[in-house]
C-alpha cells in the first residue's frame, strides 16, 4: 500500500466506528486508556467547526480507514501567525512504511499553509525508533529540544 492507494480527507460521521478501532490502537500503542465519554468528547470536537482540535484520516482503496492525525493551532509568544501542534499520529502497524504517516504530515502541513500558520511541530517517544525514523526523514531531524510535562491535578475534595 502506498500514498498513491489512499485518500487523506476530513472524517465524516459515519467514520466513527473505523476512527475508534485506530484511536483504540493508538491508545494500547501508548499504554494507554481513556474514558467512553473522554472519546466521545474527542469526536464531537472533531465534528465541531467552532473547536479547535482537527482530524485528518487516511482512507484505503477498500474504503477502509487506516490512519488518522489530530492536530489544532494555537497562539505563540514569539510569533504573530499561529502555530499548529500535531497531537496524535497513527497508521495500522502491518502497513507502516509505506508513507501514509508522511501523508497524514503533509495534509496537516498543507492545512498550515492554507491558514497562514507559521509552524507545525509535535513530539513522540523516545523510543519509539519506526516513528522517529520517519519524523527525522521529514523533518530533517529533530530541533533539540527536549520535551518536560508536569501533570497538572486538582483536588477535587472540599
Amino acid at each position: 500500500m502506498s500514498t498513491d492507494d489512499c485518500q487523506i480527507r476530513h472524517p465524516l460521521d459515519s467514520d466513527r466506528e473505523q476512527w475508534n478501532l485506530l484511536w483504540q490502537g493508538y491508545l494500547t500503542f501508548y499504554e494507554s486508556s481513556l474514558t467512553v465519554e473522554a472519546t466521545d468528547l474527542l469526536w464531537q470536537r472533531i465534528h465541531d467547526s467552532t473547536h479547535e482540535i482537527q482530524c485528518r484520516v487516511a482512507q484505503n482503496s477498500d474504503n477502509k480507514l487506516v490512519g488518522f492525525v489530530h492536530f489544532f493551532p494555537h497562539a505563540h509568544t514569539w510569533y504573530a501567525k499561529r502555530v499548529c501542534y500535531l497531537n496524535d499520529l497513527f497508521v495500522l502497524p502491518q502497513i507502516r512504511g509505506a508513507g501514509i504517516g508522511a501523508g497524514l504530515i503533509e495534509a496537516v502541513v498543507a492545512e498550515a499553509r492554507q491558514q497562514d500558520w507559521c509552524e507545525v511541530y509535535w513530539h513522540t517517544q523516545q523510543n519509539n525508533s519506526v516513528a522517529r525514523g520517519l519524523y527525522d526523514k521529514v523533518t530533517g531531524g529533530t530541533d533539540g529540544f527536549i520535551n518536560y510535562t508536569i501533570e497538572v491535578t486538582t483536588d477535587q475534595a472540599s
